[in-house]
């Protein structure tokens, strides 16, 4: 029995090591090394590969491409040289003809080439971005705990942005101005191999130009990409936070502490413009020079017009790919980049609570609609949030939570729906252990009605069939009609198709919390949670709701937890937690009977109800 717990009490060691490795690695915005080509580049290719059709055909066609671009200068030369020895005016118009026939169909294939490298990369980074924000789903809450909200969103957008800068500017052409750039060699060591070497003797330079410039462009741009993730999650913060700043006059505080980040990002964009700037004079130059050297040479050893003519073209189109090499590999680093931190990102594995073995399973709550025996549950290691916590509540029966607040109440419904794991001890759901359940079948019992309703983008409709593709109308009359508030959203202009702003901003308070009993009604759950569900509705809509709850929690188990002590009164039995503890049960009378912490929260609610209304 203990040799498979031991087991995986192992692996989870190993698993949870090798994500602390990974954490280190995502955290550390600058530190990654030049190693990670190779492998980030075997990372992309499952997203490249139902794609990759499009990708060879851009190949080919700019092997064509290539092969056409080295024939022109040689047509340039034997049409000038023929024609101007022979004095025809049609051999001129029949090479001027070939050349921009050529031209032509360059130009045709480049279309076809473009528009098919960066279709099949638009494709591939789409699913890219699409499993990323799959994996960000996957993860528990305590995952985006660690991460800043900004971080994330870089990482879904800017980061994959940068990956198809790739696509975009023609980056994996970079084989193709390989083949072209051995073409030319070829091409001018045949036509003329002293001159050729006359061109080619600066190129070792600009090799060693670009090995310098290499590693300090790629520390620039990974620079680059954590000054955006730190302004991304320093903006989120700042609009997110606004209407405290203002509160609290912290305006000039929230500006600075922005202008330090922008700053930084500047001057990272600034290294990373001169190291380019630098690159591409560096080039030009070396071109110039090698123009002028052959020029001077002339005078030593003459050779026909064409083949100057056709040797200036060919020296152009030698350092042509050159220069393209040198700034698709400045793209390359900003690409790197970004697949650095994405791929990073993706490394990072959750540590998920071990399987229970089978002969752990016992019939303990078989008969409860869900049970807590001994949990214990720690946010951060050695600081407890609840300790050592057993009940069990039966089908149909309505439980209330109350205590203090920090008392670890909102935690026993997040351990209910798996949305956090429990540290010690076991949850059971219909006398099942949770973690021996599917997330998503565990979550379907439930339906939650939360402190802060969250609102989607859509409207009122889709809003209370949440979860539905497309909802069905008739259940969300429905639902609104029971509660009696059909007739409240009727009136607003679009009635039940009327649009939800971002965050419901455009709803009170009592209405949010409308929507929300609604998707409770709507989902039709045989498990009910109820998180503060009225603490934000005035007595007004409380009233109107009242009547709704009543009927919700019909036939159906409910788990109320609520610091308005009036509101469970009604309650089958009331669990009173206190610093994580279990510290009493009962009936309402039962417990004002007993004189312990409920009837201490009890005098003091009532008395401050008395404060407020003598005031």
């Amino acid at each position: 029995m203990t040799a498979p717990a031991s087991s995986g009490s192992s692996a989870s060691v190993r698993k949870a090591t090798r994500t602390e490795q990974a954490l280190r690695a995502f955290h550390e915005e600058t530190s990654l090394g030049t190693a990670y080509d190779s492998r980030l580049a075997r990372q992309l290719w499952p997203f490249m590969r139902p794609h990759q059709a499009m990708l060879w055909v851009s190949v080919g066609l700019g092997l064509v491409m290539a092969v056409l671009s080295l024939v022109r200068p040689y047509l340039m030369r034997v049409t000038i040289d023929r024609g101007a020895l022979a004095k025809d005016p049609r051999i001129l118009f029949e090479g001027g003809a070939a050349f921009a026939i050529v031209i032509l169909l360059e130009q045709v294939l480049n279309f076809v080439q473009v528009y098919a490298v960066q279709i099949s990369g638009a494709r591939a980074m789409t699913d890219l971005r699409s499993h990323v924000f799959a994996f960000l789903q996957d993860r528990r809450l305590a995952f985006f705990d660690r991460q800043p909200v900004g971080r994330l969103v870089t990482r879904v957008t800017n980061d994959v942005d940068a990956i198809l800068e790739l696509f975009a500017s023609g980056a994996l052409n970079s084989i193709v101005d390989l083949v072209k750039l051995i073409g030319i060699v070829v091409v001018m060591v045949s036509l003329d191999w002293r001159l050729s070497l006359i061109g080619f003797a600066a190129a070792p330079l600009v090799g060693v130009m670009v090995a310098l410039v290499r590693r300090r462009s790629r520390d620039a741009f990974r620079a680059i990409r954590a000054k955006t993730a730190q302004m991304n999650a320093n903006m989120n913060e700042q609009v997110s936070g606004m209407a405290v700043i203002q509160a609290f006059c912290r305006e000039d505080a929230a500006a600075n502490e922005l202008d330090v980040i922008n700053a930084e990002y500047r001057d990272a964009n600034m290294k990373s413009i001169k190291y380019e700037a630098l690159q591409d004079a560096a080039i030009e130059m070396v071109t110039a020079v090698c123009l002028a050297s052959i020029v001077v040479s002339l005078g030593y050893r003459p050779v026909s017009f064409g083949t100057v003519v056709a040797f200036n073209a060919y020296l152009f189109m030698f350092f042509e790919p050159i220069s393209a090499l040198a700034q698709r590999y400045t793209l390359l680093q900003s690409a790197m980049a970004g697949a650095e931190r994405v791929f990073g990102l993706l490394a990072l594995d959750e540590v998920d609570a071990p399987e229970r073995a089978d002969e752990a399973a016992s019939s303990t709550g078989s008969g409860s609609a869900f049970s807590f025996e001994h949990v214990t549950f720690e946010y951060k290691p050695g600081v407890p949030v609840l300790s050592d916590v057993t009940f069990s509540v039966r089908p149909g029966e309505r439980i209330a939570i109350v205590g203090p607040t920090g008392a670890g109440k909102t935690t026993l419904s997040s351990l209910l729906l798996r949305l956090y794991d429990v540290t010690q001890g076991t949850v059971r759901v219909g006398g099942e252990d949770v973690l021996r359940l599917q997330r998503g079948e565990l979550r379907r019992r439930f339906a939650v009605v939360p402190q802060d309703v969250f609102l989607f983008p859509g409207t009122v409709a889709s809003n209370i069939a949440v979860g539905n593709a497309v909802p069905d109308r008739s259940r969300v009359e429905e639902a609104l009609r029971r509660m009696d508030a059909l007739d409240l959203f009727r009136r607003r202009p679009g009635g039940l198709d009327a649009k939800v702003q971002e965050r419901g901003e455009n709803f009170s308070a009592g209405e949010r919390q409308l929507i929300a009993f609604a998707r409770a009604l709507y989902r039709d759950a045989p498990i009910i949670v109820l998180d503060e569900a009225t603490s934000s509705v005035d007595s007004d809509t409380e009233a109107r709701i009242q009547h709704a709850l009543d009927e919700l929690m019909k036939g159906r188990t409910c788990l109320v937890i609520a610091h308005r002590l009036s509101t469970i009164r009604a309650a089958d039995r009331i669990l009173c937690f206190q610093r994580g503890h279990l510290v009493e049960q009962g009936t309402h009378q039962e417990l004002l009977r007993q004189g312990g912490l409920y009837a201490k929260l009890h005098r003091l609610h009532f008395a401050r109800q008395e404060a407020a209304a003598e005031a």
